[in-house]
């Protein structure tokens, strides 16, 4: 239903979907940055006593589920999205009609992830990346952990004569995180230009390596995306290509990255200050998580 929903809205858009990242103007800005917070680092997550996992999906020819990883108090640690090894084979390689992805997979939380804050995860399979050129043109997986409902989400729809105004209506500045910024500020566009349906508006770290202007950039492996729509962040949405997915089957203490938190929030749940990439033998999956959750109360 997704993706047929997606091949819609984003197909009878096409421009949209370009204009999100068509960053001509990004190096100069970001050559305003100094030096970059998204190095990698081996992943310190404490093992955790067991694993609640969502329904399957197929995914290539294995299958992608959400997952909760709770303490021995029942406590939610970490949660996220797993693959099957055998998902990163026979994925498809054409791209839907007037979009990036070949694959669009609405995932839901099992019902231990209640109070977290999260309702759902949109994972997307971009087999040739997407624009700009020469920064994200790479295979690579979209994991969406929305705040909102499907419903909510498929209201995001071009056709609607709010997209636009809801797109750009920013959440106020205490709730932005440090360095970020919206894709239509960096691209110097409309909002409703650079939201994308089913998705509103993305903002970008300032920071991230592959958004520097030569020589100091270097080529993306991951990066971690915010989402607002509607006055609000609705979203946060790790990017990382295929390869670097499965470079994890080498390193067995997985990958973990910092994640920049909001000081403040507008809406209540769990906050990751790290996400990572991890490979596990004995379950034979990939598990991207969002990690070292820190719980946080809405604010006026």
């Amino acid at each position: 239903m997704l993706s047929v929903l997606a091949t819609h809205l984003i197909g009878a858009r096409v421009p949209l979907l370009r204009a999100l990242f068509r960053l001509t103007t990004v190096a100069a800005v970001v050559a305003l940055a100094s030096g970059s917070t998204a190095c990698s680092r081996e992943s310190t997550s404490p093992r955790p006593a067991r694993l609640a996992y969502g329904t399957p999906q197929a995914l290539g020819a294995g299958v992608a589920r959400t997952f909760v990883a709770l303490d021995d108090a029942g406590r939610v640690v970490s949660l996220g999205v797993a693959m099957s090894e055998t998902a990163m084979t026979g994925l498809p390689q054409t791209p839907m009609p007037g979009m990036p992805s070949a694959a669009m997979l609405s995932l839901a939380l099992p019902t231990e992830a209640a109070g977290t804050g999260y309702n759902h995860v949109m994972l997307d399979w971009n087999p040739a990346g997407h624009e700009p050129e020469h920064v994200y043109t790479l295979p690579h997986f979209d994991f969406h952990f929305f705040q909102i409902t499907p419903a909510e989400r498929d209201a995001m729809n071009p056709g609607n004569p709010d997209f636009g105004p809801r797109s750009g209506s920013f959440p106020a500045a205490q709730f932005v995180p440090a360095d970020y910024l919206a894709t239509s500020v960096l691209a110097n566009i409309p909002p409703a230009a650079a939201a994308v349906p089913l998705m509103g508006m993305h903002w970008v770290n300032t920071k991230s390596p592959e958004l520097q202007p030569p020589p100091a950039n270097q080529q993306f492996t991951s990066t971690f995306i915010y989402g607002s729509y509607n006055g609000r962040f609705i979203f946060v949405e790790p990017m990382i290509t295929k390869a670097y997915i499965e470079s994890a089957k080498q390193r067995p203490q997985g990958i973990a990255f910092p994640v920049t938190s909001p000081e403040r929030v507008a809406t209540s749940g769990l906050y990751p200050r790290a996400y990572s990439i991890t490979y596990h033998s004995s379950a034979k999956e990939y598990r991207i998580s969002l990690d070292e959750l820190v719980r946080k109360q809405s604010t006026p």
